[in-house]
């Protein structure tokens, strides 16, 4: 067996003079390329100056959007140890079966027995297969698809294709991220954002999202997933861009597009589970899960126990290929709190360290959501972050939840009693929770101290996919609360020194639901919904079944095309005033907040109740100003004190500061 130095030790095959090639190199890949004419692409020849055009009329590859011509052009490629990899002479394939007997590959035209090697691995180089060509893998028998897939294009439980990731020629644009301090994050759903549902759908609206003030897109997962429609946290095949929206060439498209307009692109992945359709997984390799430790979904993945090196390995070198082979510049990882690890280090921190010391020519950003609150992901050496960038910040929205609604129910009862000094704290000192009792799990202590961590390490919102799409209808919350309250919660999201995240259509206070919808098999379909509707059943207007039966059936094509984005929307002139509303408030957290973020200290913020639905926070900056927030959700108005002679208003969304149902930022000079 070759002794090879392990992966993060060596070059990342990308954006090296080695990898760069002249536009007519990739010429030579037309032969592969299905549908779209190459010419029509970006990265290669004159193709891209016409691409560029259609971002901006007057721009070009030489333009005003600050990059520099593209005279070369930049294969991206995260060689893996496994699946389909093209090599010299023909394609390398590589399967981890350690309990099979044999493992054979299935071509169109032939079976082709493959070779074992120690640790359970089996693997073939041949040339009867090369771009585009169909794949399984025949396990003791039984043939199956590839769980390191690059593509499928039949969907979950068809073959697997062999994909040339150097078919796509990247722009050497010079694109180095953005700072931390200046993400402004969108979340969007790839199936409702736009028209079509697909990446090059996604492309018509990001000058949209420019306008608006956001830097960043983040991209709920793309992995792929039984059927036409899903959120995506149950994908199957972690490498394979969900078909459903296009093909990878499509995906580093709206990636390349994205930077080209300055937009940052995060990545939701799942690392937590596997869909329940279409995971073969179990029948290829049993060791990949453990009965260690068990998940909502069954046997938890195998990250800690015998046999977890290649299962520890397939997911680092996931997180890699999207960050390397795509060029993604961030990724959130799903429901960290639901991974069962022993070992030490555990997953989270390798692969964050992996990713640390491969990736150090641009910006990259590692968020969690972690229900577990653990600070420690999140410490900084030197202002940056060691490990994990951010959190997302559940305590914040919770808090400002029921403020806003008054709603008490589930994992809201732990914010009911005091709301206001949930809000606070975590406003100024990041959750809430900081290892005291949850009434919501059972009286266990959640959480870790937070106060030393910057307000920039948590990520606040007020609607996201979760927060829209788990309510029994998918109803935003601009249709259930008041304007003065919701004005208010935008403001504080806004304009507070942590990162914020907006929901696609929140910003217009679109009508249009947010469902869940999927496209199971039909056994598994009636499960998922029967099963959906008895979780509201704590709802006191869901505890008889026939209300229950109300609740949309998630399985149905039509709750899909409820969810869908309505872009007629913001010209209508309710609508219009919101979209106005968060550009002025992005524009000022542009102009007044951005720069002060870098360089605020441990212990930054300090809150103070004014009553139970009012509180004051101040945040010191990092240029040495004070910033200050007075906001009141109560029908009284507020004292307050906290306007003092030499502040500055930056923004108030009541009449006066202090006023019911208001929130009033100001700032102090140093």
């Amino acid at each position: 067996m070759k002794c090879r130095a392990p992966y993060w030790a060596r070059p990342p095959l990308m954006s090296s003079t080695s990898a760069a090639m002249r536009s007519t190199r990739c010429m030579r890949h037309l032969r592969n390329v299905p549908a779209a004419p190459l010419l029509e692409w970006p990265g290669c020849g004159g193709g891209f100056d016409r691409y560029l055009r259609t971002l901006d009329p007057n721009c070009d590859s030489a333009g005003k959007l600050g990059f520099a011509r593209a005279s070369t052009m930049i294969r991206r490629h995260h060689a893996l140890p496994f699946g389909a990899e093209l090599v010299p002479g023909g394609t390398r394939f590589r399967l981890w079966a350690p309990r099979a007997k044999s493992v054979a590959l299935q071509l169109a035209d032939a079976v082709l027995p493959m070779g074992a090697e120690p640790e359970g691995w089996f693997a073939s180089t041949t040339d009867r297969a090369g771009p585009g060509a169909r794949y399984r893998y025949v396990v003791d028998g039984k043939a199956y698809p590839d769980p390191a897939s690059r593509r499928q294009p039949e969907g979950v439980h068809g073959a697997s294709e062999v994909v040339d990731p150097g078919i796509y020629a990247w722009a050497a644009s010079g694109w180095r991220g953005r700072p931390w301090e200046e993400i402004v994050l969108y979340e969007l759903h790839l199936g409702t954002f736009s028209e079509t549902g697909d990446f090059i759908g996604a492309l018509g609206h990001l000058d949209h999202v420019l306008a608006l003030g956001a830097t960043a897109i983040e991209l709920m997962p793309i992995a792929e997933f039984p059927g036409t429609r899903g959120w995506g946290y149950d994908g199957t095949y972690i490498y394979a861009p969900s078909s459903r929206y296009g093909r990878p060439e499509d995906l580093k498209r709206l990636v390349e597009a994205c930077h080209a307009r300055g937009l940052a692109v995060f990545l939701d992945v799942v690392y937590n589970h596997f869909g329940p359709e279409g995971n073969y997984l179990p029948a290829i390799a049993p060791d990949f899960f453990s009965d260690r430790h068990h998940t909502p979904w069954g046997d938890a993945i195998n990250f800690s126990g015998p046999r977890s090196r290649p299962v520890r390995e397939f997911v680092i070198h996931n997180a890699l290929y999207w960050l390397e082979e795509f060029a993604f510049d961030g990724l959130r990882l799903d429901a960290v709190h639901a991974i069962r690890d022993d070992s030490d280090p555990d997953i989270l921190t390798e692969l964050a360290e992996i990713v640390r010391r491969r990736i150090t020519d641009r910006e990259i950003h590692l968020v969690l959501e972690n229900d577990r609150n653990e600070a420690r992901y999140l410490t900084r050496n030197a202002k940056r972050a060691v490990s994990y960038t951010a959190q997302w910040n559940d305590d914040l929205h919770h808090a400002l939840h029921v403020l806003i609604t008054g709603e008490d129910v589930g994992f809201y009862g732990d914010y009911a009693t005091q709301p206001a000094a949930h809000l606070g704290r975590a406003l100024a000192e990041g959750f809430a929770y900081q290892g005291e009792a949850s009434p919501f799990r059972g009286g266990k202590p959640r959480g870790e101290p937070s106060a030393a961590l910057p307000a920039t390490a948590l990520i606040a919102f007020l609607q996201n996919h979760d927060h829209v799409g788990n309510q029994p209808f998918g109803t935003r919350l601009s249709t259930r609360a008041a304007e003065p309250a919701l004005h208010a919660g935008v403001a504080i999201v806004l304009l507070s020194p942590q990162i914020p995240l907006l929901f696609m259509g929140e910003e217009w206070a679109s009508a249009a639901p947010f469902l869940f919808f999927c496209d199971f098999e039909s056994s598994l379909a009636a499960a998922v919904r029967d099963g959906r509707r008895r979780e509201f059943s704590q709802y006191p207007e869901f505890r008889d079944a026939a209300a229950r039966e109300r609740i949309p059936d998630p399985t149905l094509p039509s709750t899909f095309e409820r969810s869908k984005l309505d872009w007629t929307g913001p010209a209508h002139p309710a609508h219009a005033v919101w979209l106005a509303r968060y550009q002025r408030l992005l524009a000022i957290r542009s102009i007044e907040i951005v720069p002060r973020l870098r360089g605020m200290g441990e212990l930054a913020g300090h809150y103070r109740v004014l009553g139970a639905k009012s509180v004051a926070v101040e945040w010191r900056m990092g240029d040495g100003s004070s910033l200050g927030l007075i906001a009141n959700f109560a029908a009284e108005p507020a004292h307050a004190s906290e306007i003092k002679e030499g502040v500055r208003i930056l923004y108030r969304s009541g009449e006066t500061p202090g006023a019911p149902q208001s929130a009033t930022f100001v700032l102090k000079p140093p």
